[in-house]
């Protein structure tokens, strides 16, 4: 371990014993809904990327990403009224949170307390709609309807979650681009750690919209094909959407009901190095700054990890600077026997909800003992020789997990995921 890199033991905020569990999981993906639906499509190594269908992408570098085809989704918890009033990002959401309520066994009206918290991470929310509302006034000529703007802030994710449960509590909106979700859920320990809260719905929904689409192929970081993480002929992401919840309690209060534990939040760490609005620092250090932060936020050894859900978004450079970073961390030990992967040739890259997404797929990774594959992975690049596990889930015993996410401005968050 770099001793540059490693926060010395005076600035070490350290944490009370409470641990701190994932008790329910739910999922709204481009392979459907629900959790079971996701890991088995990233078990099985398949991928959801496709021809995009939402808006028109004839005049973009790609036509493709791991949408979510939502015209037949089912909302039998929503009126009318509510449906028009909630954005795409909104309803991927309270799915998740519903799934994820229902499937830690808590009790709804938990979700009413005061005590109960809502940590969302969150970018577009109502964009999609936004732009409905802009098409329809220059179709028409006239304004469209105000409604289309209601979920236009980021926040209104955790607003609808929110006012769906009856929520209370404290509600928190986390906007760091890529990270976004991650880093929530890195609060939301903190907030049950502190006593601020006893059970925390986290992670976070994103969704695709024209201009974040634009944007991203003005930049020139997308494939035209679908993205293969790491690999030496990668060239560029694939952009996706979905919705990720988990459900945080402590662990005496989830034994205490006999819920079922996917895995415990060991520790979190974020860091910020300002390198560049969009590129990554080149060398690895400052990810792997995180890395150790993470690390060191949950007592835990660089040996004693077995498996990083790694961010691997396909661009030539980020994944070259992951793959620095993770040599510095581990050492030679990253090449051969550290398992390795990247979910977003499967599902793309979910924007702020990325975090919360591959957090998911970590937690059901430790629970299922089985790494998820880094799928459309052919050809080994040097540069980033790293045990990718390419294109075939691996049955192995997960005890100690990171999930990594580096974003835009040079905000970063990683995960440690224990065996409960």
């Amino acid at each position: 371990m770099d001793p540059k890199l490693h926060r010395s033991d005076t600035d070490v905020n350290r944490r009370s014993s409470d641990d701190i569990v994932v008790t329910g999981i739910g999922v709204v993906s481009a392979f459907g809904i629900g959790r079971e639906v996701y890991w088995k499509g990233l078990s099985e190594g398949r991928s959801a990327i496709r021809e995009l269908e939402l808006f028109d992408t004839t005049d973009h570098r790609t036509k493709l990403a791991a949408w979510i085809d939502d015209r037949e989704f089912e909302y039998p918890f929503l009126s009318p009224l509510q449906r028009r009033r909630t954005s795409r990002a909104d309803r991927f959401a309270l799915l998740a949170a519903r799934e994820a309520v229902a499937d830690s066994g808590v009790d709804p009206s938990m979700l009413a307390s005061e005590r109960a918290a809502i940590v969302l991470g969150s970018g577009a929310s109502g964009l999609f709609e936004a732009e409905e509302w802009f098409k329809e006034w220059i179709r028409r000529g006239r304004a469209g309807r105000p409604s289309r703007l209601i979920n236009h802030f980021s926040d209104a994710v955790a607003d609808h979650v929110a006012q769906h449960f009856g929520s209370q509590g404290i509600r928190l909106t986390v906007v760091t681009a890529c990270s976004s979700s991650a880093a929530a859920i890195g609060q939301a320990g903190d907030l049950l750690r502190s006593g601020l809260a006893d059970i925390v719905a986290t992670g976070g929904s994103d969704v695709l919209a024209e201009l974040t689409y634009a944007g991203f192929n003005a930049l020139r970081v997308v494939d035209p094909e679908p993205c293969r993480p790491f690999d030496r002929n990668r060239n560029g992401l694939t952009l996706g959407e979905g919705a990720a919840i988990l459900i945080l309690e402590r662990r005496e209060s989830a034994e205490h009901r006999g819920a079922r534990i996917y895995c415990r939040l060991a520790g979190y760490g974020l860091t910020a190095d300002a390198h560049h609005m969009t590129a990554p620092e080149p060398s690895g250090r400052a990810a792997a700054r995180t890395i150790f932060a993470a690390l060191e936020d949950s007592g835990l050894e660089p040996a004693a990890v077995d498996y990083v859900n790694a961010h691997g978004t396909a661009t030539v450079h980020n994944d070259r600077a992951e793959a620095a970073a993770l040599l510095l961390a581990f050492g030679e030990r990253a090449k051969r026997h550290l398992a390795v992967s990247s979910i977003k040739g499967a599902v793309g890259h979910c924007l702020c909800s990325a975090g919360g997404m591959e957090a998911a797929a970590t937690a059901l990774a430790i629970e299922r003992s089985c790494a998820p594959p880094t799928v459309n992975y052919q050809t080994p690049d040097p540069e980033c020789d790293l045990d990718v596990v390419p294109n075939h889930s691996r049955p192995m015993q997960i005890n100690v997990a990171l999930s990594t996410s580096f974003a835009f401005g040079g905000n970063s968050a990683c995960l440690a995921l224990t065996a409960p």
